[in-house]
């Protein structure tokens, strides 16, 4: 019988689950702050490149900057405006006007002295310009869905082994304290032996209309071949690059289920310690995806409105965005965006931390350090190839048996679905050469 835990445990509970969080945070405090007289010298500061600079990067890369054994050197990016905004940022920081910008990310590539990239294109490019990356001698942090098919992602996990390259998945809840804690409930036997995850994802959605031609605007404003890259030609409307490009087949991942399953099902493998592996079974449902593993757990990966709807009832809505809910036979946790935890039986509660020290799901402060200090010690990040490629092939095979409208199944070592040809042909797409 467990004894109840004492406070001097919850405690520690804390401390452990948001050791990586409070590390990365007295990494970005500066050094006189803490009465620190050493900073880093800059011969030892890791030089970093930037492909792609929108919202998403822009949220990625204030959070980098503020490392001082880091030093943004250099931006491409295919439009102008962008281009200059990303600049504006990095030099503003800096104080100065050093940072670099190309049109075309392979000059970027081409310098020996940058040491990382950070990846956050569109969806479509991320595995592309990823695997040029390593294959020029770059780390890489990827924004996700790090590849938008199935091949994609085997190709960019086998290309980041061969090449021997530090990857770091942009699935930041990984290093998120209160994700962490949930994980830990479940690999403690505190919830019983584990039956059943839920992964909220949104409704998924199947587009491949085009919108209206427009004129083609100068290239080096937006050079609309590299933007397009490996995905088909389509001829130029500014909605595209502005956003709207999202939910249209050719250009996002999986009918748009990697946009939240991508981190959901990724902490779900993780809390049923299935790194190595990924459900055997997908099959569609009206509200629904129900998967199965072979150990016997159920992943359910549940559609939910944008954000929230009352097609999960079960969800706790106060929770904020990317919810997850693990359920064993003697309780349950849950928890989300919002840094708080719900379990049963509420004895655990007890075992947690003190809530109010929360830090929000989307915070990639401490998981863009793991990547830093991964590249300084050669070790595995927490988000490294195999877990990207295990997760994100699991969300692409549930996206397929939704698109199919039948039950799948797959087969986790060979990475195919049996008995299923015309499944198996949508593991990948025909990629547009872009180079010419």
């Amino acid at each position: 019988m467990s004894t109840r835990p004492t406070t001097s445990r919850r405690d520690f509970l804390w401390e452990t689950a948001a050791a990586t969080a409070a590390a990365s945070l007295a990494s970005v405090v500066p050094a006189h702050v803490l009465g620190q007289e050493r900073t880093t010298a800059p011969s030892d500061k890791i030089a970093l490149g930037v492909i792609g600079i929108g919202p998403r990067c822009t949220y990625d890369l204030k959070s980098m900057l503020q490392f001082t054994d880091v030093r943004c050197v250099a931006i491409a990016e295919v439009q102008s405006s962008r281009r200059a905004a990303g600049k504006s940022l990095v030099d503003g920081h800096y104080g100065n006007q050093d940072c670099v910008v190309y049109r075309d990310f392979r000059e970027l590539l081409d310098r020996k002295d940058i040491d990382a990239v950070l990846v956050a294109t569109g969806d479509r490019w991320h595995a592309a310009a990823s695997i040029l990356a390593a294959q020029a001698g770059k780390d890489v942090y990827s924004e996700k869905p790090c590849g938008i098919t199935i091949a994609d992602c085997q190709t960019l996990a086998d290309t980041m082994r061969d090449e021997g390259r530090v990857f770091q998945a942009g699935t930041q809840r990984r290093s998120v304290p209160n994700f962490q804690q949930a994980v830990d409930l479940v690999h403690r036997g505190r919830l019983g032996k584990l039956h059943t995850l839920h992964a909220s994802v949104y409704i998924p959605v199947l587009d491949n209309t085009w919108l209206p031609s427009q004129p083609q605007p100068p290239r080096d404003v937006v050079d609309w071949n590299l933007w397009l890259g490996p995905a088909a030609w389509r001829p130029f409307n500014q909605k595209y690059v502005d956003g709207g490009w999202r939910g249209q087949w050719d250009f996002d991942s999986g009918a748009r289920l990697l946009d939240w399953g991508a981190h959901t099902v990724d902490l779900c493998q993780w809390a049923n310690q299935a790194d190595d592996t990924m459900p055997v079974e997908y099959e569609p449902t009206e509200k629904n995806i129900v998967c199965r593993y072979a150990n016997g757990v159920k992943l359910v990966i549940d559609f939910l409105a944008e954000p929230f709807g009352d097609r999960s009832p079960h969800y706790i809505t106060r929770l904020g965005t990317c919810p997850v809910r693990f359920v064993g036979e003697d309780g349950w946790v849950e928890t989300g965006d919002s840094g708080e935890i719900v379990v049963q039986p509420e004895a655990l509660q007890r075992e947690l931390p003190d809530q109010q020290k929360r830090v929000r799901g989307l915070d990639v402060t401490a998981h863009s350090r793991n990547f830093f200090d991964c590249i300084r010690t050669r070790g595995t990040t927490a988000a490294n190839p195999v877990v990207m490629r295990r997760s994100h092939i699991a969300c692409h095979a549930a996206a397929i048996a939704w698109i199919l409208q039948r039950k799948l199944q797959l087969d986790p070592v060979k990475e195919e679905f049996v008995g299923d040809d015309e499944a198996n042909r949508l593991r990948s797409r025909a990629a547009r050469d872009w180079t010419v």
